[in-house]
């Protein structure tokens, strides 16, 4: 199973991909002997989790694997290409489990099948190119109209930092005759039980970037 990045663990990829995998294998009479999960694009050729899937298979003598679909496997046509050809070098059988297609004996066996099965590759990588360049659009728009669209908030624009900012420079202040240090606004943060964004303690260098930035 193959989601494109780290963010998209925690979505519902795998579980779709894993319902999909297991109903095809309970229909088709084989046994599931371990699933491998990677979160890395699929225009690459070099994945961790898929080189850790092959030495596994290689050892253990199972000579099968099962994908969702063929652009889990990857979605950049050349990818594929390169990935499938490594499989059948080590006669290994991949199974598209949305078409029920062996994809490696198409690949192999009929040109006309493999010409297809490039076609909904090259679809796949186009549908994947046009998203990419919908959000990215997006993205622009929204930076242009709003001056900031991405990246990690600043301390102070999520809801309570500002008054935790204030009272940072209210004991900063020399109104009382004294000027805490930053170490000590630190301290006195930690003391009244002032949470950072983190839930870790407040430090000198934490408090010294904020208002000073």
């Amino acid at each position: 199973m193959r989601v494109s990045s780290k963010g998209q663990v925690k979505g519902h990829g795998f579980e779709r991909q894993e319902e999909t995998i297991s109903r095809f294998a309970a229909e088709n009479g084989y046994v599931v002997t371990e699933i491998f999960r990677d979160a890395f694009t699929g225009t690459d050729a070099d994945r961790p989790e898929f080189n850790r899937m092959l030495g596994v298979i290689l050892a253990n003598g199972s000579r099968t694997i099962l994908v969702e679909s063929l652009d889990r496997l990857a979605r950049d046509v050349m990818i594929q290409s390169l990935l499938l050809a490594k499989l059948a070098q080590h006669g290994i059988t991949l199974f598209n489990c949305v078409t029920g297609e062996d994809v490696t004996a198409c690949m192999s066996e009929d040109p006309m099948r493999r010409a297809l099965i490039q076609i909904q590759s090259v679809f796949s990588e186009l549908e994947k190119s046009r998203l990419v360049s919908k959000l990215r659009r997006a993205r622009e728009a929204k930076k242009q109209s709003a001056g900031k669209c991405e990246g990690r908030k600043a301390f102070g624009e999520r809801a309570g930092e500002k008054e935790v900012i204030d009272l940072m420079r209210s004991l900063r202040s020399v109104e009382n005759g004294q000027r805490l240090s930053f170490a000590g606004i630190a301290k006195e943060l930690n003391d009244r039980g002032v949470g950072t964004r983190t839930g870790a303690p407040w430090h000198t260098t934490t408090v010294r970037n904020i208002l000073c930035r």
